[in-house]
């Protein structure tokens, strides 16, 4: 059995503009393998990782603290304690939270951890490439990188 307690997890600080969070990475500290886990706080006006869905793993997040509102595939819808997400492995998936409120937004991310995992985001239109590791895991993975959507190539082209 893996135990901690999350006051002994450090965070780590994520800053891009208006995409802005500190992130525990609860399931790494207990050394979790086939399901991840994310304690996360956004400040007040903050965003999470841009819009996006994963193409082999399901998400799910669950309202600790807060109000915000979570951009989904069919529009917006709010968010507050004690709320729960699924979110499925396609893109009616799609998701990105925002912390619209006052206070700081607190919710855990939970996540199947499937490799390889492709990771659209529609609106940079590019793609990610995870094999080795999923998106959030800790090993060392054989093949990662970030595409443009419509950077596709014919198979014999160059052959």
């Amino acid at each position: 059995m893996g135990k901690c307690n999350e006051r002994d997890v450090e965070w780590n600080e994520y800053d891009h503009g208006t995409s802005a969070f500190r992130r525990k990475e609860l399931s790494n500290a207990v050394d979790a393998e086939q399901l991840g886990c994310s304690l996360y706080e956004l400040e007040a006006g903050k965003r999470s990782w841009p819009y996006h869905y994963h193409t082999a793993n399901e998400e799910a997040i669950f309202v600790l603290e807060g109000e915000g509102t979570i951009r989904l595939e069919d529009g917006e819808a709010s968010l507050e304690a004690g709320d729960y997400v699924s979110l499925p492995a396609d893109e009616t998936g799609g998701h990105q939270v925002v912390n619209d409120g006052d206070d700081p937004l607190r919710y855990l991310a939970v996540s199947t951890m499937n490799e390889p995992d492709v990771t659209i985001y529609p609106e940079m239109e590019k793609l990610g490439v995870f094999v080795g590791s999923p998106p959030g895991g800790r090993d060392e993975r054989s093949f990662h990188g970030y595409y443009p959507i419509d950077g596709d190539v014919g198979y014999w082209e160059d052959a």
